[in-house]
């Protein structure tokens, strides 16, 4: 039994699965706008915690701190006056151990261990934006 002979048989057919120059542009700057985005989320979030750690770092360990010098200029101004004694004793009163905003409790350990996250948040936002960078 013969098969009926076929002219195109063995050969690609007319439409080939091959992408256009204009399909390869087209992906490209497709590639290109993701990266860039990309970038621009890394790098902002990179500047913003790079913005943010030292203001959380220096707040804390001032509020850590403060309690103890207070607590010094006490014991100094006891012997000096018993009135400032008993005023710096009020200021000493009136600082909180803690915070409740908005459900989150501020304490002085937690706005600086806040800070080192943050400052690790720019570390990896900077990494990552070299790394998107690289790929633009």
């Amino acid at each position: 039994m013969d098969q009926p002979s076929n002219a195109s048989y063995g050969r690609a057919p007319l439409s080939s699965n091959k992408p256009k120059a204009s399909d390869m542009i087209l992906l490209s700057m497709l590639r290109t706008t993701i990266w860039a985005i990309c970038y621009f989320v890394f790098y902002f979030v990179q500047q913003l915690a790079e913005l943010l750690a030292p203001l959380l770092l220096i707040a804390g360990v001032l509020w850590k701190v403060l309690p103890a010098v207070i607590g010094s200029l006490t014991h100094a101004a006891a012997a000096a006056d018993p009135q400032a004694r008993d005023a710096i004793s009020g200021v000493a009163a009136a600082i909180p151990s803690h915070l409740a905003v908005a459900g989150y409790d501020l304490t002085a350990s937690s706005l600086i261990w806040d800070g080192i996250l943050l400052m690790a948040l720019a570390a990896a936002g900077a990494t990552l934006a070299t790394i998107a960078g690289k790929n633009v």
